[in-house]
């Protein structure tokens, strides 16, 4: 048993990590021309498509209320929460956007905690605020003067509550269905409930664009590496050991995503993004621990 929790704490680990690297990807797919929009839904296509591959399967749906699940997972794991993330970007500072995003473990730990009676513990509560003192340190990176900006701010925080509602949604559906198949459910209604945003933002094909290495490089490992395998992985183990512990691990993707940077697109790493990255990790120690 012990060692079937340990294998779920490597699949976090290991989500965190690829996730982390995620915004270096989009990145460079956005430079190439892409929009958001198009990034969710090339990522979510590939990742449906794969996932079918791996598990042809399909289940029988056992109530509305199951479908409602499924949608609404959709919804929030996937459309929305990625639209009103990358769409923060657009009107507030990235520093801004990001040190709002990495308190998503807090929120979606005070959210279950009230909607599942999942436990707050000392610990955690002690683990998380040394955590985010590390956060602040690798976003802030030396720089304590943040441009803040209201609509920004506003779309920041709404993504991380979409993401949090999303893991409650995945707790809810308990093991009445397999991994694989919630993954490629998700996926589904993800891409159905972005199709309508291309009214607003008309869709423009481009088979030039998609034949360029650094697009479908990128894009084939979002779809299939970031989106069908992270999210198997990361809906398995909040399965297994719940939201706030699973979510705890999150907290470390900052330093992820600025250590690629620093390999993929030359920025530098500083002292401080070292001497966060050690709060965060110690943070996450006190958090995890018994």
């Amino acid at each position: 048993m012990q060692n079937n929790r340990c294998l779920y704490h490597v699949m976090a680990g290991i989500t965190t990590v690829i996730w982390g690297t995620t915004m270096v990807a989009s990145k460079v797919l956005l430079n190439e021309g892409l929009s958001p929009a198009q990034i969710m839904l090339y990522r979510f296509l590939l990742g449906y498509a794969f996932l079918w591959i791996l598990y042809p399967r399909t289940h029988r749906i056992r109530s509305l209320h199951d479908e409602a699940l499924f949608a609404g997972m959709g919804v929030f794991g996937g459309s929305l929460y990625f639209l009103t993330e990358n769409s923060a970007l657009v009107y507030a500072q990235a520093t801004d956007v990001s040190l709002i995003c990495a308190s998503v473990p807090l929120v979606s730990a005070i959210l279950s905690h009230f909607v599942l009676g999942e436990r707050l513990s000392r610990g955690f509560r002690m683990g998380s605020a040394v955590a985010m003192a590390g956060v602040a340190l690798v976003i802030l990176n030396g720089n304590f003067v943040l441009k803040m900006s209201p609509l920004g701010d506003v779309l920041a925080f709404a993504a991380i509550c979409c993401w949090a509602v999303y893991c409650l949604l995945v707790k809810k559906l308990r093991h009445n269905y397999s991994t694989l198949f919630v993954t490629r459910r998700l996926f589904l209604y993800g891409i159905l409930t972005l199709l309508p945003y291309f009214l607003y933002e008309p869709y423009h094909f481009s088979i030039e664009m998609l034949q360029r290495p650094a697009v479908w490089g990128n894009l084939l490992f979002l779809g299939l590496i970031a989106s069908s395998l992270c999210y198997v992985m990361w809906n398995s183990a909040m399965r297994e050991l719940g939201i706030i512990r699973t979510n705890s691990y999150l907290y470390f993707s900052p330093v992820i995503t600025l250590v690629t940077a620093s390999i993929v697109l030359s920025e530098h790493v500083s002292a401080f993004i070292l001497l966060g990255a050690a709060l965060i990790l110690l943070g996450l120690w006190i958090a995890g621990r018994r």
